[in-house]
């Protein structure tokens, strides 16, 4: 999500730092580079032009530039007024005492059935009772859809297959939901690939005779303009109250994201991650200012941890931890939990790791490095698991090496990577999710950037990308050392 923002306004940013002392020019250069990459995201020109002014008016005044650290300064500015032009946004969902009706519509294509049953999960996990009405007559499979995501969930569906008035369906919908004793009503509504005048009239026909509490326009973040367009069409016939922006774990470019609420004056009130039922978030604009800018999302990873972590688990690991015992299995098992998180790219942006890290691990396959790192761990025996610094001789690193189809020099680096972790685990006892996460971020360097058992090497130079003959000498520096490795192993001639 918003890689390419990120990175072309991260080199923007960079661009000015290092610099003994920035003068209105320096200054002015840089913030061209920062337009330059939010018109390339697909930001509105009328939003970045507005946008522009208010960070240049700041960026070029005496105080930022005769400031100790302009640049600094200047992505404080630039962190700030991507906030205001995202935001204020009200996250309560404003329950009433009886049944509370939620209208939600959008074009064909968005995600609007698939964004009713995550917004019915997230109900349910607030401890209320809601109800789905299949209001979409214009797509039969849109009633299928429902009634099995309903199904998947637990929450009931109701449906009038043999009615073509979507406004009746949604008004015996409400009767229904009084006499079941729902708390919330959801109303899914038809879709087109365009706005027209039909669309918008049976919406307007739905809103003004079912007079729900809150209208949200679901809108696909991969369209960019175009969703903003939608966003405005939509707000012009039905006053809406918020947005719910889906596909934005995918390549979306975040121009629509960024665009929305300044254009429309609707703030997006949720954003659709991945096809999972649970995969809907509150929009906090502070906290994706920090990942386009590269500073993380601590809070958010904290959240989805508490949610996803398995909490029986995750006590008795505490209470290991805290009698200072820590095996490889422990280790497995925390790094399972981490997987439940999502994609590790993922998670590594979140805890702000984006930036070098991105270049000391171009051309590595996370995911697949942590099932060999599984592989090794799973051809120990217990009592190698336990403790392996004591136990693991060259004879044992070279069974387990075979069993787990890799060299017997990456079982030597995971022991090694195990031995420097099991210090900083148990100094992680007692501390809390949020402060384990920030311990988490300063030992990138060592836990994260090979996750596939190699202990991490930080990368000496200047962080800039090295040439195809640099990354081939690399290569054979690292071919060299592992046939190294593999002769120490056999206990051969070094």
């Amino acid at each position: 999500m918003f890689d390419a923002l990120q990175e072309n306004l991260s080199g923007a940013l960079r661009s000015l730092r290092g610099r003994g002392k920035l003068t209105e020019a320096n200054m002015r250069e840089g913030l061209e580079d920062v337009r330059a990459a939010l018109l390339e995201a697909d930001v509105s020109f009328s939003v970045v032009r507005d946008f522009m002014e208010r960070v240049t008016e700041q960026a070029v005044g005496e105080k930022v530039l005769k400031s100790l650290d302009p640049s600094q300064q200047l992505v404080g500015i630039v962190n700030q007024e991507l906030i205001e032009l995202m935001g204020p946004v009200d996250h309560d969902l404003h329950l009433r005492s009886d049944v509370t009706t939620f209208m939600l519509c959008g074009l064909q294509g968005s995600g609007k059935t698939t964004s009713c049953a995550k917004l019915a999960q997230r109900i349910l996990e607030l401890g209320k009772k809601p109800m789905l009405c299949a209001a979409d007559l214009q797509r039969p499979a849109a009633i299928d859809q429902l009634h099995i995501l309903g199904e998947q969930i637990g929450v009931p569906v109701f449906s009038q297959r043999e009615m073509t008035d979507p406004v009746a369906v949604c008004q015996a919908a409400q009767s229904e939901a009084k006499r079941e004793g729902v708390d919330v009503l959801i109303l899914d509504t038809a879709g087109r690939l365009a706005i027209d005048e039909e669309l918008m009239a049976e919406l307007s026909a739905i809103d003004r005779k079912a007079q729900p509490d809150q209208v949200y326009l679901v809108v696909d973040g991969m369209t960019g303009q175009d969703a903003v367009k939608s966003a405005k069409g939509f707000n012009d016939a039905l006053e809406l109250d918020g947005c719910i922006m889906t596909k934005l774990d995918g390549d979306a470019r975040g121009g629509a994201a960024l665009s929305v609420k300044h254009v429309t004056g609707v703030p997006i009130k949720f954003i659709g991650t991945g096809e999972h039922i649970d995969g809907l978030e509150e929009f906090h604009p502070d906290r994706l200012a920090g990942r386009i800018l590269g500073m993380g999302d601590v809070l958010s990873l904290v959240e989805q941890a508490q949610k996803k972590f398995d909490q029986e688990e995750m006590e008795r690991q505490e209470e290991r931890l805290r009698k200072g015992e820590f095996t490889l299995d422990d280790f497995r098992k925390q790094l399972s939990q981490v997987t439940r998180l999502g994609p590790m790219g993922k998670v590594m942006g979140m805890l702000g790791m984006d930036g070098g890290m991105a270049d000391m691990m171009e051309g590595a396959d996370v995911e697949q490095d942590m099932k060999r790192l599984f592989g090794i761990i799973d051809s120990m025996t217990p009592e190698e698991r336990r403790n392996p610094i004591k136990v693991i001789d060259p004879e044992r690193r070279r069974r387990i090496a075979a069993g787990a189809g890799v060299g017997a020099g990456e079982v030597n680096d995971l022991v090694k990577q195990f031995d420097s972790m099991a210090g900083m685990m148990k100094q992680m006892a007692g501390k809390g999710m949020r402060e384990r996460m920030k311990m988490a971020k300063e030992m990138q360097a060592q836990a994260m950037a090979n996750p596939g058992g190699k202990l991490a090497k930080t990368k000496q130079g200047t962080g800039k990308r090295l040439t195809n003959k640099e990354r081939q000498k690399l290569k054979k520096q690292r071919e060299k050392e592992a046939r190294r490795k593999k002769r120490a192993s056999r206990g051969g001639p070094q």
